[in-house]
């Protein structure tokens, strides 16, 4: 496979990898403009404009957007994350050059018509409302807002109901001169590519577009806290975020070993503890998220109002127990599935076309996946245990949703962490 990275003089960068054999690819445009840099009065709006991208352009409509990459068989999306904008479409490799045509005219030059942002904001108004009335879905954003309060970070992706219904044109216009230049932009493109033909149309399309400058961000700050929403549902949703590595950090696969081999499978620590041998839970896993400048392990599970105290407390000490008796077959079946995902994944265009926008992103070029690979391969079963000390005393944020009147709070998790 060939990688390759142009930079156009106004900040474009242009990465693509070309996969033999492969019939098809995936192309798409990632902005660095995500939740986490909108001001207070502008939460939501990255994603209210991610929408709007669709609704039409200077010469196309709505319908036509879709008819263009549906006619050739293809598929066109697009999602908003707390550091990133992605739009992005998969067709055979005859139609590369027309994916990037519609890809790049819905990302500069939407319309915002206002009878289209009206019927937006009600899709999106629904897609808040779809949220609250999902527990194991909104309970995360209540965690992030705990655990990050009172800053970018910690609002959520979707925005407050009252904020979205009050975007208007101007508001989507002021955060695309913002935030879309063509120095905030990464092309990325796998699968049947050719990367000189993709530059040369890039350049035609964004060549003449001036930088706006690289978004300044807030720095995240864990804070941790406590939310408890009290719900007569049939069971009680619980989630733990304890503070770890950004992706900088040495540490961040330790981290991800980690939380693998406490809760990243059927035979992790937390599954086969709490769910097969106590029976308290139908679901309970743990995972690890990086960012920039900040990241956190979050445990999830769903229990009774009756089994939360034992699930709280099961859970609590089996995290403390880690540092001391986490086995090299579990650490190493950690690594397994870390590897294995990783490279089960790259097997698709599309996972290794955001993979390489996220890489370019965040180190200004794409590390080899043999580099990943060592570095997972790398970590040691007494780095896990050594790391798995520390979050004992680490920051921690709490939600709890449903019958919660007597779950065990943050000051009580915190005080049997540290016992």
């Amino acid at each position: 496979m060939t990688l390759r990275i142009t930079t156009l003089p106004n900040g474009l960068r242009i990465v693509t990898e070309d996969m033999p054999g492969l019939q098809s690819a995936s192309v798409g445009i990632w902005v660095t403009a995500g939740g986490r840099h909108e001001r207070a009065e502008q939460n939501g709006i990255a994603h209210f404009l991610e929408h709007m991208a669709f609704k039409g352009t200077e010469k196309r409509s709505a319908l036509r957007i879709a008819e263009e990459i549906e006619d050739v068989g293809g598929y066109i999306n697009a999602y908003t994350s707390k550091e990133m904008t992605a739009y992005y479409a998969r067709v055979l490799s005859a139609d590369v050059a027309l994916a990037l045509d519609v890809i790049s005219d819905i990302v500069l030059n939407p319309v915002f018509d206002a009878k289209e942002i009206e019927t937006e904001r009600h899709v999106i108004l629904q897609e808040i409302g779809q949220a609250l009335d999902t527990p194991d879905d909104i309970i995360f954003d209540w965690l992030q807002e705990v655990s990050y309060p009172d800053q970018p970070f910690g609002r959520t992706i979707l925005g407050p109901a009252e904020r979205v219904s009050a975007f208007g044109r101007a508001d989507l216009r002021r955060f695309v001169a913002e935030h879309y230049g063509p120095d905030q932009m990464i092309l990325s493109a796998s699968g049947g590519v050719d990367h000189d033909a993709i530059v040369a149309q890039a350049t035609g399309i964004f060549g003449a577009l001036r930088p706006v400058g690289l978004p300044k961000l807030e720095t995240a700050r864990f804070g941790g806290g406590e939310r408890r929403e009290v719900k007569g549902l049939e069971q009680v949703h619980f989630a733990l975020a304890l503070e770890s590595p950004g992706y900088r950090d040495p540490d961040v696969f330790t981290a991800q070993v980690y939380s693998m081999a406490m809760g990243g499978g059927m035979s992790s620590r937390l599954f086969q503890k709490i769910r097969e041998e106590r029976g308290l839970c139908y679901s309970i896993f743990a995972q690890s998220g990086a960012y920039e400048d900040t990241g956190s392990i979050t445990i999830y599970a769903g229990t009774s109002e009756e089994e939360i105290g034992d699930l709280t407390a099961l859970t609590l000490d089996e995290l403390k127990r880690a540092a001391d008796d986490m086995t090299e077959a579990e650490v190493a079946r950690a690594r397994a599935q870390l590897k294995a995902g990783l490279l089960m994944g790259l097997e698709s265009p599309s996972t290794r076309a955001e993979r390489n926008a996220r890489l370019l992103s965040i180190w200004g070029r794409v590390p080899p996946v043999e580099e990943a690979v060592a570095k997972i391969d790398a970590v040691s079963t007494a780095d896990v245990r050594r790391y798995a000390g520390t979050l004992t005393g680490a920051p921690a944020a709490l939600a709890l949703y449903g019958p919660v009147e007597r779950a065990p709070g943050l000051e009580a998790i915190r005080d049997r962490l540290a016992a």
